[in-house]
This record gives structure tokens, sequence and C-alpha cells, in this order.
């Protein structure tokens, strides 16, 4: 029992890992593009219209049906 507990601490380890790997390996390019300021305000634009479509989508799943 003592090695599945050990086995279970090291999966949010391991998703915490992936995830900044994941970001560094897309952040890392984008980086060096930002001088350019036509590329800084597709990135800009690019940044604000994900976080608008993300919170839209949360939003619509969590607000309840409309009840007629």
């Amino acid at each position: 029992m003592k090695e599945f507990f050990i086995n279970v601490t090291r999966y949010p380890r391991y998703l915490i890992a992936f995830s900044l790997g994941v970001i560094n390996s897309v952040a890392e390019p984008l980086a060096r593009r930002r001088s350019n300021p036509v590329t800084a305000v597709a990135l800009i634009g690019a940044l604000v219209s994900g976080f608008l479509s993300l919170s839209f989508v949360l939003r619509a799943m969590v607000s309840s049906a409309p009840q007629s």
C-alpha cells in the first residue's frame, strides 16, 4: 500500500513538469519574435481572443439551462 501512495504522489509532479515543458516550448519561439511590432500585436490579439473564448465557453458550461 505504501508503494501505491508513493506512485500517486508522483503524478502531480509529472503534470507540473509536463505543463511547464509545454509552456516553455510554446513561449520560447514566440519570445524570439516579439521584437517585430506586427508580430507583437498579433500575439496580444491571439492571447486576448483565447482568454475571451475560454471565458465564454466556461460561462456557457457553468450557467444553468434556460427554463421555458
